[in-house]
């Protein structure tokens, strides 16, 4: 669904990404491990289209939209939930999904499927985002992404800073969200576990260079711990 190949990519004339290449297979999860300043974010935002790399291209089912802007690749079926829980605080979560769903063909029935998902999320309906705990808005982000039916989910750290028990939930759904098939998930990680578990594919990234990658099976768990020398 998505091949990244030999792309160099940064800020301003500071290089981030040097040569990274990874694909993401159609209807399947692969994650991408490293740890902090590694490259993991860049990564995902060159994916989205919010960053322009200097070298390398990426396809997305086979089109080149390596120079296509971010509203053009969400039109083809990308959506990206950025780290950091992200959503409009001065809002209801209700008007936070609606924001998608609105002039959406079949908007409402897609913010049901949604909530459906993450019940979590229809339970704080009235209430202002800002207001919410970071895993309550963590999950909000998530349905909101849902609601254009993507094809493809780029989620960067969605275990980022949030309580355990909630951690959890998110796990599961990510997972059964993997399960149904149609849906192809790019994920930023840091939890080794629940990355493998999800993945079929995992890269680990440092000073941004793929310095590892394989199947995402127990069995892989050792070579990723090995690999960020955890």
């Amino acid at each position: 669904m998505l091949t990244i190949d030999n792309l160099v990519a940064g800020y301003d004339r500071s290089p981030v990404l040097h040569d990274v290449s990874l694909t993401v297979p159609a209807d399947g999860v692969a994650t991408v491990l490293g740890h902090n300043g590694a490259g993991k974010s860049t990564l995902l935002r060159v994916a989205a289209g919010l960053l322009k790399p200097s070298r390398g291209t990426v396809r997305f089912d086979g089109e080149d939209i390596t120079r296509l802007p971010a509203h053009k690749r969400v039109a083809r079926g990308m959506a990206y939930v950025p780290q950091g829980q992200q959503c409009f605080p001065h809002l209801t979560a209700l008007e936070n999904l609606q924001l998608v769903a609105d002039g959406r063909r079949e908007g409402r029935a897609a913010l049901d499927e949604a909530l459906d998902l993450f019940p979590a999320v229809r339970e704080t309906l009235e209430r202002r985002a800002g207001l919410l705990s970071g895993g309550q808005r963590q999950q909000l982000a998530i349905a909101r992404a849902l609601i254009s039916r993507p094809r493809l989910l780029l989620l960067d750290e969605p275990t980022e800073g949030i309580q355990p028990s909630v951690v959890a939930e998110i796990e599961t759904r990510i997972l059964e969200l993997a399960a149904r098939g149609g849906l192809s998930v790019l994920l930023v990680e840091q939890h080794i576990g629940f990355a493998l578990r999800a993945a079929e594919q995992y890269y680990v990234l440092e000073a941004g260079r793929v310095t590892s990658a394989g199947s995402g099976d127990g069995a892989a768990e050792g070579a990723v711990r090995e690999a960020l020398s955890v």
